[in-house]
């Protein structure tokens, strides 16, 4: 299991759009992948799960990652949060 801090840079933060991608890009994985923000920790896969974190550009989440391509995984989702 891997865990990492990352800031969000996204303009506008995770709305609804930035929610549908990151989404599309934690689905590639086999590995688990969880966004925890404060005491709220839900899977990266779940549409409806990140859309109620309600992250806002600038907040500091941890991407936690486990299995075989976790990674991978964390690298993609810390590029994606980053706005690469």
């Amino acid at each position: 299991m891997i865990q990492k801090s990352v800031q969000i840079k996204l303009e506008g933060g995770l709305e609804a759009r930035p929610v549908a991608m990151l989404v599309q890009v934690a689905s590639q994985y086999e590995s688990t992948v969880y966004i925890e923000c404060a005491d709220k920790k839900v899977n990266a896969k779940s549409i409806m799960g990140m859309m109620s974190l309600g992250l806002d550009s600038g907040e500091a989440v941890t991407v936690i990652a486990d299995g075989s391509d976790e990674a991978e995984a964390v690298a993609g989702i810390e590029n994606f949060l980053g706005g690469k």
